[in-house]
């Protein structure tokens, strides 16, 4: 086989086929397709992917089933599974950055372009735009979503949504799943394809840039296809992930501080600010205030509330409460924080809340030792708010329904 320089590459049959013949016993030897997979009669000697050119001789680069990842010094990441490219090429790619900033607990997600998407409308276009989830615990809450780019297949957003409230643990275990969808005014929107980014692979304080092929969500396992005792296995693990799933909805995150104040002894509770509230009311928001008590409260004074800050899921409270109780008392002691919406004329609405104890976990159990061990040092965390509220303390608040027993 002869290959001139910036020519076309043609391969017969017999050449693709071809064994080593000599002596000895007969040695089958690579064949083109090992070295360049799917390659065609018509194909260049280089091949192409998100504009980066592929040498047959790079490092990682593997045919049949094998996977391609490239990375420059930005740590731009071109992920493609080869067994399935042609459909993750069909509904295109999706180019984007990631920045975790530690100090502000902000996740900065800029969406930059995406390019060969699906067409989804009649005239061979589509309406696209992105929307985010945070992954385990997907609602309305941690939703945010670009602006439409009106009929175009390679839209260019260079926009930055940015989620507040990210604390460490969140980086350690959750994922950011970036949907692409296309708008249709007359029907429901359309489903394009979607990328997934374990938080984790996000360092610090360091723009993280991703050029991702959409892929179709991953399939839910079949029970039709599995034995009586499969069958049985896979409903109960779907009905305990719809469980899980439900009693983790997450309603919004909540910036909380904590000072223990000497002397005089005496616990301060500052109520910052609420990020990425669920929307309670019609219109879309909610009106949003904080109530805390510190439980056990026998004698029914601890409770403290908040102004109401009208129609915002990211209201800011800034206002403090004081509790005068000794350092060993508090020890045995729930701070319980929940936050509402306001109705005029009927009943509110809870949104979430948290508990805060030496029972606790998480967040919520080193935010209240920090506070505990730094006397006098004021100390803010922010803490996830959840639709069930913890049974961590003694009894329960009259003012909501105890969360549903799980046995």
């Amino acid at each position: 086989m002869t290959v001139r320089k910036g020519k076309k590459l043609s391969i017969s049959i017999q050449e693709h086929m071809a064994i080593d013949v000599c002596p000895g016993p007969i040695r089958p030897i690579r064949t083109i397709s090992a070295y360049f997979p799917r390659l065609s009669p018509t194909s260049e000697m280089g091949g192409s992917v998100g504009g980066r050119l592929l040498s047959p001789l790079l490092p990682g680069v593997m045919g049949g089933g094998g996977s391609l990842s490239l990375q420059s010094s930005l740590d731009t990441s071109v992920e493609i599974n080869s067994s399935d490219s042609d459909d993750c090429t069909a509904l295109g790619t999706l180019e984007f950055d990631l920045r975790y900033e530690q100090a502000s607990c902000e996740l900065h997600c800029t969406i930059l372009r995406a390019k060969g998407l699906k067409p989804m409308d009649f005239n061979g276009l589509a309406d696209p735009y992105v929307k985010l989830h945070l992954l385990p615990g997907a609602c309305r809450a941690n939703k945010l979503k670009t602006k439409i780019v009106r009929n175009t297949l390679n839209p260019v957003w260079n926009e930055t949504l940015t989620y507040v409230g990210i604390t460490e643990e969140d980086m350690h275990r959750k994922t950011l799943r970036l949907s692409v969808c296309d708008e249709d005014k007359l029907t429901h929107n359309e489903f394009i394809g979607e990328s997934r980014v374990p938080l984790k692979r996000v360092k610090p304080d360091q723009t993280k840039h991703f050029h991702t092929c959409l892929e179709h969500p991953p399939p839910l396992p079949s029970p039709t296809a599995m034995g009586a005792a499969l069958r049985g296995i896979s409903c109960y693990l779907r009905e305990w992930e719809n469980e899980q799933l439900n009693s983790l909805e997450e309603r919004g995150r909540l910036l909380l501080s904590l000072q223990f104040l000497t002397p005089g002894e005496g616990l301060c509770v500052g109520v910052q600010r609420c990020a990425h509230l669920a929307a309670m009311d019609v219109n879309g928001f909610s009106d949003p205030y904080v109530k805390t008590y510190l439980k056990p409260d026998t004698q029914k004074k601890s409770k403290h509330k908040t102004a109401v800050i009208k129609k915002t899921l990211n209201p800011e409270f800034n206002e403090e409460f004081f509790y005068e109780i000794s350092l060993s008392e508090l020890s045995n002691k729930t701070l319980e924080v929940t936050v509402w919406d306001y109705d005029l004329g009927r009943s509110n609405d809870f949104i979430g809340g948290v508990c805060l104890s030496c029972h606790s976990q998480g967040d919520a159990h080193r935010h209240w030792m920090e506070c505990l061990k730094n006397k006098g040092q004021r100390v803010e965390r922010w803490h996830v708010l959840t639709n069930e509220l913890p049974r961590s303390y003694a009894g329960p608040s009259p003012s909501y329904p105890l969360p549903p027993k799980h046995y």
